[in-house]
């Protein structure tokens, strides 16, 4: 199997609208004392020499954790499709690991896992939690990415069922793995 733990990117999706942060930048809200973007960064930098943080807003707080940041290329918030395809037109490796910045207890064993499920399989790989798929928490060859502009072009805006266009590799997680816990309420980020 290559080592695809030294060459692989890493993509951090934070371009939402936050609706439900009351329009706050999910991965610039404070948790324990610092942004949730520092927590996941903190976990994914020391994988990658290619971080890539998706934004739409508030690049200059977010260029402190990113080697490249990228925006969608429509305006008013697309949605996680958008900013993936963002996110692969500019990785500079063949493998891609996708993470949203609400995530701040993912562990480098879940990313591991993930890549290696992916890398042996030679397809997409995706956390399966309860029998339903967790995009945000998936390792992506780069090689998707046609497949994902033609979804796109098709009106596809749901980034699990353009993924699921082709084969998927489910890594399953127990339904209380706290690693996977997306702190995207303001009632989450207690505690």
């Amino acid at each position: 199997m290559p080592d695809a733990l030294s060459s692989c990117s890493i993509l951090i999706l934070a371009g939402g609208r936050g609706q439900r942060m009351g329009g706050r930048d999910k991965g610039l809200v404070d948790w324990q004392g610092e942004p949730l973007i520092a927590h996941v960064h903190r976990v994914v930098r020391p994988l990658s020499d290619d971080l890539v943080i998706s934004c739409n807003r508030n690049q200059g707080a977010y260029r402190a954790y990113a080697d490249q940041l990228v925006g969608d290329a429509e305006a008013d918030f697309p949605g996680p499709l958008a900013g993936v395809i963002a996110g692969l037109q500019v990785a500079r490796h063949d493998w891609v690991v996708l993470l949203a910045c609400d995530a701040p207890l993912v562990d480098r064993a879940l990313i591991e896992d993930l890549l290696r499920l992916a890398v042996a399989n030679d397809s997409a790989a995706m956390v399966r939690q309860g029998g339903y798929w967790q995009p945000m928490f998936s390792v992506l060859p780069r090689r998707l990415l046609p497949l994902l502009e033609q979804a796109w072009a098709e009106g596809e805006r749901s980034l699990q069922k353009a993924l699921l266009r082709e084969a998927v590799q489910g890594l399953e997680c127990t339904e209380g793995d706290r690693r996977l816990s997306n702190f995207n309420s303001p009632d989450l980020l207690q505690g």
